[in-house]
């Protein structure tokens, strides 16, 4: 007797799935170009409105105060109303608090509505990598999510393009750029009403008849035969008889723990050192465009590294691949504070880019791994959480740094990071091919 769950499992990648990684990875872009936006907005206003390192790393660092809240919250609302809703709603506020702060007149405006703009982003992502994930073939799920991942990459592009092209332009451009946040507002509707719960929260709630429906859509997009009416009642794979484990419960608590420290170690790079990116190679000398020209060159080098950790995933594994990305990328990092001339800046920034943003994918292919169904938003939500500490630690912490010594000092300390990152991410279980109920 097949449950609903194994039934998913087992089916090919079909059009139905193309379709919920796509309007996931749109969600997902749109994410990525906000946070990418701020960094270039700091750096025109540090010239537009002569603001200080402090004023600046606040800017900087308070959306991430809000994503750190959003990510716990929205993980836990996750578990409780669903994945679709929570990722509906997590669009709407922070594209409409994105669009509000090009109004700012002030920075102390600025910094409230960058915070409201965290929420929804934190919130989000979590609650998104939950839901593909609970939806891929098992033999493809870390590929899958990986690829989702790999639209954070389009959407930093997205925010470099603009932040080339449109906040140069005018005194005025950082707000256009910034009115352009306005688009996940409307996207969200695409999100409610297009794309489907998840079969095991449908089942965690007793709502079997809809958990039914989705399933049965998948098979008839992959043409194959859905069980007899009688099995499907009894094989429903419900799990709303299971107690409701703590993430701190002495079975899970050793892969909570590894996981906090690698989403604290690779936030508090990624955001430390892209960030602040645009600004220090002002700082070093180069103009605004010039500095937006060099971000956006560094950018591209994302999609590759996504691709790149999309094939490895499924071939060495998770635990693995993960190390390796963030191994490579404390190397690259150390690399990048020892580079003194554009040739090295680029070629540094995009190894850096390469091997950091694979490791995000693989990260985010790992979280829901780890948890049983009713502690998955939960789970992965909290991790997200703590490492958005790190990520308000960091660009606050660049300032000092810099006094302390300079730029190479500022990437060592991203290295160590890294490097803290990769050990714990070798005590993590292996997940490769186990599905998500045996956890």
């Amino acid at each position: 007797m097949t449950t609903r769950t194994e039934r998913l499992d087992g089916l090919p990648f079909t059009r139905k799935h193309r379709r919920l990684l796509l309007g996931s990875g749109l969600g997902w872009a749109l994410d990525a170009m906000d946070v990418g936006l701020i960094s270039f907005v700091m750096a025109a206003l540090a010239v537009h409105w002569s603001l200080t390192p402090t004023e600046l790393s606040w800017i900087g660092s308070i959306g991430f105060v809000g994503m750190a809240l959003g990510a716990a919250f929205g993980g836990l609302l996750a578990d409780r109303i669903g994945r679709r809703q929570v990722f509906a709603a997590t669009l709407l506020v922070y594209g409409i608090a994105t669009g509000a702060a090009a109004l700012s007149t002030g920075i102390a405006m600025l910094i409230v509505l960058r915070f409201i703009v965290g929420l929804g982003l934190g919130a989000e992502l979590p609650v998104a990598s939950t839901l593909v994930s609970e939806f891929a073939p098992r033999k493809i799920r870390g590929r899958v999510v990986v690829i989702l991942e790999g639209f954070w990459a389009v959407g930093w592009i997205m925010a470099a393009v603009i932040g080339y092209f449109v906040v140069p332009a005018s005194d005025a451009g950082w707000r256009w750029a910034l009115a352009i946040g306005l688009v996940p507002a409307a996207y969200a509707l695409v999100v409610r009403f297009g794309l489907p719960e998840s079969v095991r929260y449908l089942e965690s709630k007793g709502r079997h008849a809809e958990a039914e429906g989705v399933v049965r859509e998948f098979e008839e997009a992959a043409g194959v035969e859905s069980a007899a009416p009688a099995d499907r009642e009894r094989a429903s794979g419900s799990v709303a008889e299971e107690p409701l484990e703590s993430i701190w419960s002495p079975r899970l608590r050793r892969r909570t723990g590894a996981l906090w420290i690698v989403w604290f170690g690779i936030n508090f790079s990624y955001y430390g050192a892209f960030i602040w990116l645009p600004s220090l190679l002002v700082a070093q000398g180069f103009d605004l465009v010039k500095s937006f020209g060099y971000t956006l060159i560094i950018t591209l080098a994302q999609l590759p590294g996504y691709a790149v950790a999309a094939w490895l995933i499924e071939v060495w594994g998770r635990r693995i691949t993960l190390a390796v990305f963030l191994a490579g990328s404390a190397v690259a990092a150390g690399l990048f504070g020892l580079a003194d001339s554009p040739a090295t800046i680029i070629a540094a920034g995009m190894a850096l880019s390469f091997f950091n943003l694979g490791a995000w994918g693989a990260l985010y292919a790992i979280g829901p791994e780890l948890y049983p169904t009713q502690a998955r938003g939960a789970g992965t939500g909290a991790a997200a959480a703590f490492g958005r500490i790190a990520s308000i630690i960091a660009p606050l912490l660049v300032p000092f740094l810099l006094d302390a010594g300079d730029t190479v000092l500022v990437f060592a300390v991203f290295a160590a990071a890294f490097v803290v990152a990769a050990l714990a991410a070798f005590t993590l279980p292996e997940r490769k091919g186990v599905a998500l109920e045996d956890t």
